[in-house]
């Protein structure tokens, strides 16, 4: 766990309100959730919110699988089909990919790939456990038991956006070999010394700031966990109540799924995933970037050179650790219209990458023939 949990200073700690980091260690666990039966009172318990307790109770993640259009025999071991693993990011869910690139795949595409659109553990339509402290393990192995067990994944690529790339990476990380690509988009990494990577993290991502005001919320949620936790009771616990003014305030009958996505979590998932795996995956970032390079795993970056969100720095240092990685820096883009509002182009972008390790990946396997 990171230590940004429980080791944030502000005005609330110094009034020695809150119990010792050690403490809060011991009882990150879960304590009184009683298993997760009860929901906190600043979560919301409509049936959408709480039908993964049914779907499967809670043991797998909600992902969305798009199988190949000519594939009807089910045999996907072959090296015509290759498979593609979609990670989002922070506060988002697998729309993010379903209603972006997947519209846009080409007919060659539809045929020749088996995709699976994931939403993290604590998002969207997955399990939101309350004794879950949602760590980089965590999300890992719910990866696994979802999607590269169950499928019987033997090789596949990973696309990932901003706190999706530290999942990915370690995820990249742990099964190198299986690993064909990497696309990561907007990654947030900062090259420090252990010991102080998760705070400077936290203070790079979500200093405290007025403006702009995407990073003052960022700063408000990440420094302030009991008055975040209100914010969550206002917007999230009523988010019925909200997108039925936002419909009849814009005349829509569907709401864009970014704003859906924003309540789709619990403040204990969002909370602990932020610390846990933005800020406390930071630690591990250069071991999982050292693997990349000793595996010769393919790495391309991608990211919008008006991004608030993630430093532009962020990108530049991962070609300082893997010389070899291939970094597009788009202009006029910023963290989100990196991807929406140039789909198209972003879609090809994906598919040029597959298609050339696949091609390198065939011409290697008929030298053998």
């Amino acid at each position: 766990m990171s230590e940004t949990l429980f080791g944030r200073k502000n005005v609330f700690r110094k009034m020695g309100s809150l119990v010792k980091w050690e403490d809060c260690k011991k009882a990150c666990g879960g304590g009184d959730d009683g298993g997760g039966k009860v929901n906190r009172w600043s979560d919301c318990g409509c049936e959408a919110c709480v039908s993964w307790k049914k779907n499967g109770g809670g043991r797998k993640l909600y992902v969305v699988v798009r199988e190949p259009s000519r594939a009807g025999n089910g045999d996907y071991s072959g090296y015509l089909t290759q498979n593609v693993i979609f990670l989002h990011g922070f506060l988002c869910s697998s729309s993010l990919w379903t209603e972006t690139v997947f519209p846009n795949l080409s007919d060659h595409a539809k045929s020749n790939y088996r995709l699976f659109a994931v939403d993290l553990l604590g998002f969207g339509g997955s399990p939101k456990p309350r004794e879950c402290s949602y760590t980089l393990r965590d999300h890992l192995e719910m990866i696994e038991k979802s999607v590269i067990d169950p499928f019987e994944l033997n090789s596949f690529h990973l696309v990932a956006h901003s706190m999706g790339c530290i999942i990915a990476l370690a995820l990249a990380a742990k099964h190198p070999k299986l690993v064909k690509s990497v696309t990561l988009v907007a990654p947030p990494y900062f090259p420090n010394a252990k010991e102080e990577a998760s705070s400077i993290s936290l203070q790079k991502l979500a200093g405290k700031r007025l403006w702009p005001p995407v990073l003052f919320g960022a700063s408000f949620m990440s420094w302030y966990e009991h008055l975040g936790r209100c914010v969550c009771l206002l917007i999230c616990r009523n988010h019925r109540i909200w997108e039925r003014i936002l419909k009849l305030l814009t005349f829509s009958r569907e709401l864009h799924f970014m704003i859906k996505d924003l309540t789709r979590h619990t403040h204990h998932s969002a909370w602990h995933t932020m610390h846990n795996v933005i800020c406390g995956g930071a630690k591990f970032m250069d071991d999982f970037l050292e693997t990349s390079v000793k595996f010769k795993v393919r790495l391309c970056v991608v990211q919008g050179d008006r991004d608030q969100v993630v430093p532009l720095e962020c990108s530049h240092n991962i070609k300082d650790k893997v010389p070899f990685a291939e970094v597009s820096i788009i202009p006029d883009a910023d963290h989100s219209s990196i991807i929406m509002g140039r789909e198209k182009g972003f879609t090809q972008s994906l598919e040029h990458i597959w298609a050339s390790f696949g091609d390198a990946q065939a011409s290697l396997h008929n030298g053998y023939s």
